[in-house]
């Protein structure tokens, strides 16, 4: 402590430092020297790890302004930081990762020991409360189970033709009211926003089985706006640990602007209307057998039926399982063909060698046609890999453990990977990585290749997999075949194709293209 008086006694001999300071505003600052020089490249109270490379960041603050400088191009950020840690007051302490065979333990081998943290909880709470994407425990093994009972194999078989019926009139609907008039008209549309709409009222008529003519409506769409926001305000709350003072500041520079207290207000009265609709249904003697009424006859962890707030949880939480990442998906597929010409070509080949007459085709004989469609699965896959639809994950340590490349992680650490960065990385998909190929999904004999869940976590792995990932994928590739198969799209130039900083990975500022009918 004498040496740190001295400093400051030096300092205030410049001027840099008042010579009326009490006593208490010199001990203060002289803890916060002694605090500097203990951490001076790292966040307060954050040390570094055994084995693991670090990212000097500024004293006591670590990375704090490098994360909120890089904030809207965050993924590829964190994908050029990992295999590090790197330290950020506020946020908890962690490892990054991008070796498929860490991810892989991760999420299979030793599952057991890595849940969902508090911390994205807290991030997530006022979207998702208790839903499946944040339970852990016997609190997410019902949700699980009750979900399970719709996604099964012989479920899925069994309402396949309403399924698929459903896709198809969507398609049906974008068309006539959006795609054939911007034929005529010569009109720009923006395939991000009309994607996003297909799959809201195709997913929440099969799952909630209420009609929302999202594709009908002109505007924005209320609850889908609502929604967003919700995400995003989530995804900034993970990176900016002041994102209370920062909305105080917001709200008095925007005071027109819809506050988060109304935008969960929003999609909390959706989920309301959702539910009541359905009580009364049953209430009336009709018979329901989609997700909503599954969940409505389970029961929690205590035995319970489900209250109107679980119920509205799980609402949300598979609409942005259900909405969300199909329709970037989408979006991202049209964007990449758009800038590969030659791999459109050869995908509007196999369709039209494959799908000669849809319209005289039955559900059943489309469903097994496109399932023999190898091109156009990979076509999806190499979308799904540069552009995973959640780039970015994380888990929370419940035990010590050590990662298949030797790193230690410690109870209480936070392990994130990131999808995004594993596509990008040439150690792991080859000098190409960062390249739109998908033959790389096609093995020397013609087939589909399939990937490790540690190398291609698209669909996430092991107990937490994707149930939904038959159904997305289906839809994605319905809605992929019939609108190459009748329309030739071309991207407005001069446009700024990034993305939205969200839990997903929607595009910032949409996809503007001008749409032609093929001959």
């Amino acid at each position: 402590m004498e040496v740190v008086a001295r400093f400051v006694a030096d300092l205030r001999k410049k001027n840099i430092l008042s010579s009326n300071l009490s006593v208490a505003s010199t001990a203060a600052i002289g803890v916060l020297i002694l605090l500097a020089l203990r951490y001076p490249d790292r966040a307060i109270f954050t040390e570094h790890r055994e084995g693991v490379p670090h990212d000097k960041g500024l004293p006591l603050v670590g990375q704090l302004f490098s994360l909120l400088k890089n904030k809207y191009r965050i993924h590829d950020f964190q994908a050029e930081k990992f295999v590090k840690t790197m330290s950020v007051l506020g946020l908890p302490r962690g490892v990054m990762t991008i070796d498929p065979r860490n991810v892989e333990h991760v999420l299979k081998t030793n599952f057991e020991n890595y849940v969902k943290s508090n911390w994205f909880n807290y991030c997530t709470e006022h979207l998702l409360g208790h839903g499946i994407f944040n339970a852990n425990g016997a609190q997410w093994r019902w949700q699980r189970k009750a979900a399970s009972l719709i996604f099964n194999v012989k479920n899925f078989r069994d309402q396949f033709t309403e399924t698929f019926s459903v896709f198809i009139d969507e398609i049906e609907i974008l068309c006539s009211e959006t795609l054939d008039k911007a034929v005529v008209s010569g009109d720009a549309v923006d395939i991000h926003d009309h994607m996003f709409r297909f799959t809201l009222d195709s997913f929440v008529y099969l799952g909630f089985g209420v009609q929302l003519n999202a594709l009908k409506t002109k505007g924005e769409v209320t609850f889908a706006a609502s929604f967003d926001a919700c995400q995003l305000y989530s995804f900034e709350k993970f990176m900016n640990p002041l994102i209370e003072f920062t909305s105080v500041i917001d709200r008095i520079l925007h005071p027109r602007k819809k506050t988060m207290k109304q935008h969960i207000a929003t999609v909390d009265q959706f989920a309301a209307d959702v539910i009541s609709k359905r009580r009364t249904e049953l209430a009336n003697g009709e018979v329901h057998t989609d997700l909503l009424s599954r969940f409505m006859s389970a029961k929690n962890e205590n035995d319970e039926p489900l209250n109107d707030k679980e119920l509205r949880d799980v609402v949300l939480n598979f609409i942005i399982a259900g909405r969300d990442t199909t329709a970037q998906a989408l979006s991202w597929t049209f964007y990449c063909l758009a800038n590969a010409p030659e791999v459109e070509e050869k995908l509007f080949k196999e369709i039209k060698d494959y799908i000669k007459d849809e319209k005289k085709m039955d559900s059943t004989e489309l469903y097994e046609t496109i399932k023999n469609m190898t091109y156009s699965h990979a076509v999806f896959y190499e979308v799904l890999r540069l552009y995973p639809s959640v780039p970015n994950n994380q888990k929370y340590a419940i035990n010590d453990d050590v990662l298949p490349d030797g790193t230690k992680i410690r109870k209480g650490d936070t392990v994130s990977w990131s999808p995004y960065g594993t596509a990008r990385s040439k150690n792991v998909w080859g000098l190409d990585a960062a390249s739109f190929n998908p033959e790389r999904w096609i093995t020397p004999e013609g087939d589909l290749r399939r990937e490790s869940q540690g190398k291609w976590s698209v669909f996430h792995g092991g107990p937490r997999v994707c149930l939904g990932q038959n159904l997305a994928t289906l839809e994605a590739l319905v809605a992929i075949i019939f609108l190459v198969k009748r329309y030739k799209f071309t991207m407005l130039p001069n446009q700024n194709i990034t993305y939205e900083t969200s839990l997903t990975h929607p595009m910032k500022n949409g996809l503007k293209v001008k749409v032609e009918k093929r001959a």
